[in-house]
């Protein structure tokens, strides 16, 4: 069968569909049926089926005779570790550790905070909580002590499991205070702290509330895995909201494993056995999804990398691990590419390793813009497949299913909607537009299996930040349109749609002209206050490493591109050329934060801020323009 084929069974009979994609899954007590809509707009998935999902990560590929295989391979060129974790010592590890948990009082529906970097122990900590049915909330280890604190007062953990340190290229990061400064900031304190001590820093332990991750093991009873409902809480993840209050995106058992394991052959194309990379972190959705659950359940091995795609120790680490441990599909970030473009633009660190084992690059996390796809695509030859999704979904609303049938690329379009999600355009009042208007991307109610059921404790918070816009619809918040064979574009958030003396224009099509140039590594292109036109655009861009031609020059031909390609109606004049952008810890460039800067509004420096300095080279660059005053 074909996508369109698979795409319409879909459509005809929805409920058919997910139960036969649920068939793959060992049920503690199958499901009668897959949806549940009898509080509409609230739906849930598989709700009166039982289930574990620690069983289905890792001790089904036990007893079905796949113990030896690899599960995790830890790859840290930050430390110079490589470590190979099979099925089987995964299962004993985390039961042990889940014995541990139980016997300090974890229970089903416990919450228990995970503040971890990049090691196994971050993905044994998440399994053993699944193994209990206790809910886990990973939050990015290192964030500052304020943000673990409201998440602390949000999510009410019973324990917190925590490292000692984080590791950076070339310094330390020290977790162990920061854990401490958030729980003396908390209303709600956790009764007790599990501490993974790590050899580059051993932290002090407060006395009757930390324990060592290894010594509160010691001599403990395995635990087995709890059977859970289908509509029991997974996980909470917080994503940063707009009023700086984070939303708890919740993940529903049932449907999160019907979901991943699905996606892991349509969409990713692997097999069981198979190699996948997802050079993303525990603490964001991809990490959930792609480094912990997607690969586990699905019986392929996945990588576990502590470092970065340059200077640990140099941009061939991509190439390095890839071909080291037979990676067969590879998913990273846009901005990772970029930096890898930034420092080696003629990949001449590719030339030392064979990368046969490679079949296709996924992008996702920001738009892929056009430059970087095709760099990437000349460079290795290989599909690059960029695919859309949200923290809220867990897993692609578009892509070019590749285990299906692999459809033409379009560079710039994330290709089509998966089955579960009918996308739609619509304008403000909410009609459907047509192909290739520019408007709001909505997804028609239900959502599928795996998506966010609702945020933690904050029903009315739920439908009001998705639901309320379009009547029976989930908006997505991001700007986009749909052509006449129905690839969807994303073109911007919904708030990067900018309006030029009355016309509405995107800026992610202006950063596609931008990254164009040749001298250009990676942009931003934010809208401005302007008195005569309401807003104008402003480009800020990063050079190639070793271009030293004169910066108005570039700047000129860069305004020259824009007004070619979009035409005066752009009204684009303004560009500067910056070291490097603002940006989350993920990658996502923080442009409404740019906004705010250049009009002079007050914000709050995003918690998720890779480095707040930034800021005020940013503030500088707007300053020669006449901004940020």
């Amino acid at each position: 069968m074909g996508y369109n084929d698979v795409y319409a069974n879909w459509q005809k009979d929805p409920e058919a569909f997910w139960m036969e994609a649920a068939e793959a899954i060992d049920w503690d007590r199958k499901p009668t049926k897959a949806l549940d809509d009898s509080n509409a707009p609230l739906y849930e998935w598989f709700s009166d089926g039982m289930v574990n999902t620690c069983w289905n990560a890792v001790d089904r590929h036990v007893e079905n005779g796949r113990g030896e295989q690899t599960a995790i391979i830890y790859d840290s060129p930050i430390t110079h570790t490589k470590r190979e974790i099979s099925f089987v010592e995964l299962r004993n590890r985390v039961a042990t550790l889940a014995g541990a948990l139980r016997k300090k009082g974890i229970e089903k529906g416990d919450r228990v905070i995970i503040y971890m970097p990049m090691v196994p122990e971050a993905l044994e900590a998440m399994l053993a909580c699944a193994r209990l049915g206790a809910v886990h909330s990973v939050v990015f280890g290192g964030f500052a002590a304020h943000e673990l604190a409201v998440r602390i007062d949000d999510a009410k953990p019973k324990a917190i499991i925590a490292a000692s340190c984080g590791l950076e290229p070339g310094r330390v990061v020290h977790y162990k205070p920061l854990l401490d400064g958030a729980i003396d900031q908390a209303t709600h304190k956790p009764d007790f702290c599990v501490i993974f001590q790590r050899e580059q820093e051993v932290a002090e332990l407060t006395p009757g509330r930390d324990v060592n991750w290894h010594g509160f093991q010691y001599g403990v009873e395995p635990a087995e895995c709890v059977p859970v409902e289908g509509n029991h809480p997974a996980y909470i993840l917080y994503t940063s909201g707009t009023t700086g209050q984070p939303k708890g995106v919740i993940r529903a058992t049932g449907g999160h494993l019907v979901a991943l394991n699905w996606t892991m052959k349509n969409v990713y194309n692997v097999d069981p056995g198979d190699v996948f990379w997802a050079a993303s972190d525990v603490g964001w959705v991809v990490g959930h999804s792609y480094i912990c659950y997607g690969p586990l359940i699905h019986g392929n091995t996945t990588i576990v990398f502590e470092g970065k795609p340059v200077g640990t120790p140099d941009p061939g680490t991509f190439w390095r691990v890839i071909s080291e441990h037979k990676v067969k599909s590879f998913f990273t970030a846009p901005t990772a590419f970029r930096a890898v473009k930034r420092e080696d633009p003629k990949g001449e660190y590719l030339k030392k390793y064979d990368i046969s084992c490679l079949k296709t690059i996924y992008l996702a996390g920001e738009r892929a813009d056009p430059d970087t796809i095709n760099w990437a695509h000349d460079l290795t030859g290989l599909p690059i497949v960029d695919h859309w999704w949200q923290t809220e979904t867990g897993f692609a609303i578009a892509a070019n299913p590749m285990g299906i049938e692999p459809l033409p690329i379009k560079v710039g379009s994330p290709s089509v909607a998966m089955p579960g999600y009918d996308v739609q355009i619509l304008d403000e009042a909410g009609n459907q537009m047509k192909p290739g208007e520019l408007g709001a991307i909505a997804i028609k109610l239900p959502l599928p299996p795996g998506t966010l059921p609702g945020l933690w404790n904050a029903e009315e918070r739920f439908k009001k930040s998705y639901l309320n816009t379009f009547p029976g619809y989930y908006e997505t918040g991001d700007a986009g349109m749909i052509d006449e064979d129905g690839y969807l574009y994303i073109m911007a958030r919904t708030d990067d749609v900018i309006n030029v003396a009355g016309h509405r224009l995107s800026t992610g099509a202006m950063e596609e002209v931008l990254a164009s140039h040749p001298d250009v590594a990676e942009c931003a292109v934010i809208g401005v206050s302007d008195p005569l036109k309401g807003q104008l655009p402003v480009g800020f861009m990063c050079l190639t490493k070793g271009v030293n031609r004169p910066h108005e020059d570039i700047v000129q031909e860069s305004v020259s591109l824009v007004r070619d390609q979009i035409g005066p109606v752009a009204a684009f004049k303004l560009a500067v050329i910056v070291d490097r952008l603002p940006k989350t810890r993920s990658g996502k460039i923080l442009r409404a934060t740019m906004v705010k800067l250049a009009d002079g509004e007050e914000f709050k420096v995003p918690a998720t801020i890779d480095d707040p300095a930034i800021l005020d080279e940013i503030k500088d660059a707007l300053q020669t323009i006449g901004y940020a005053k």
